[in-house]
């Protein structure tokens, strides 16, 4: 590793501000930025830690791929485009060249994909273990931003992708569960380590989406939030949920499955008259959207089954505070 902050810096973080002017080439104590005329910032920021947020042992493409991928998810939530970011990295001492060189590869090819740029942080020198922070800032024409407020009763709920493959790539990596498809096994543990935004979905939901919500603490517990804001409850057909094939065949797997977080998918709502846009708006998207149940007035969520009620699961999702 570099042996000051500043070294550090200029090696691996400076030429991923390249394209942003206003960073300055992190050379100055902050970034000065333009907005478009028209647009408003969506700014968001998310945390993760080795041996909470991801495996200690996972390699630094993925970590790079993780803080990228949660914090581009809040943007997608929010119907934003990508604009900058700055990152905080705490890095264990004895942290080798060669792993920040990969990790930083990884942040310029992510950021070539959304058109995303570095522009400022702080690096330190931790004792404890690796701990990343982006905040990251994206920009929506005004008043066209979504929002977890806004779902009414009669509206239809959408997610988007599949759900649960998060949660299982987790137990994969943990050796907690064997799937004999590699190809699925592979997909399990992609989705875990590294999450896709669905940058393009949430675009194209503005102006059609009542509410919006990325899936980062398990669907019901997300889907709980929406209900809490926007003061309605949900019912919600268990077997329209989509999952894989494990799952199906493998019952005691659907609470993880709508419980363990980590799918980083988009779960809305959208008036019944809107409905039937969805479709061509997932094909767009390139992101299936299935319907999985409906706003209702109240402020339970109900889960059934071919139109019987199930017990209710306790696990509403991962928390940060009782780990």
């Amino acid at each position: 590793m570099p042996s000051n902050e500043f070294d550090l810096i200029a090696q691996y973080f400076a030429p991923l501000s390249a394209q942003e002017p206003g960073a300055r080439n992190l050379k100055d104590d902050a970034a000065v930025l333009d907005i478009k005329p028209g647009h408003q910032i969506v700014t968001t920021m998310d945390t993760v830690i080795s041996g909470v947020h991801f495996l200690p042992s996972d390699p630094p493409e993925s970590i790079a791929a993780k803080v990228m991928g949660v914090n581009l998810s809040d943007l997608a939530s929010m119907g934003a485009d990508p604009y900058v970011y700055t990152l905080s990295a705490a890095l264990p001492a004895g942290i080798e060249a060669a792993w920040l060189k990969r990790f930083a590869e990884t942040l310029s090819k992510i950021q070539k994909k959304y058109n995303f740029t570095l522009v400022g942080g702080d690096t330190v020198v931790t004792p404890g273990p690796l701990a990343l922070t982006i905040n990251a800032l994206g920009t929506v024409p005004t008043e066209q931003s979504l929002s977890r407020i806004g779902a009414e009763v009669g509206d239809v709920i959408f997610v988007s992708g599949r759900i649960g493959d998060g949660a299982l790539g987790l137990q994969v990596l943990q050796n907690n569960l064997t799937v004999s498809d590699k190809n699925e096994r592979q997909r399990f543990i992609d989705k875990y380590q590294s999450p896709i935004p669905r940058l393009r979905l949430g675009k194209e939901l503005r102006g059609i989406a009542t509410s919006a919500i990325d899936i980062s603490d398990g669907l019901l517990q997300d889907l709980s939030h929406i209900c809490k804001v926007s003061n309605v409850g949900a019912t919600i057909e268990l077997s329209d949920i989509p999952v894989s094939s494990v799952v199906r065949e493998k019952k005691d797997l659907i609470e993880l499955a709508i419980s363990g977080g980590d799918d980083y998918e988009l779960l809305f709502t959208v008036s019944a008259e809107l409905a039937n846009n969805i479709s061509e708006i997932g094909l767009k998207s390139n992101v299936n959207c299935s319907i999985i149940g409906q706003v209702t007035k109240g402020n339970d969520i109900i889960i059934v089954k071919d139109g019987i009620v199930q017990e209710t699961i306790a696990k509403r999702g991962y928390n940060h505070f009782n780990t």
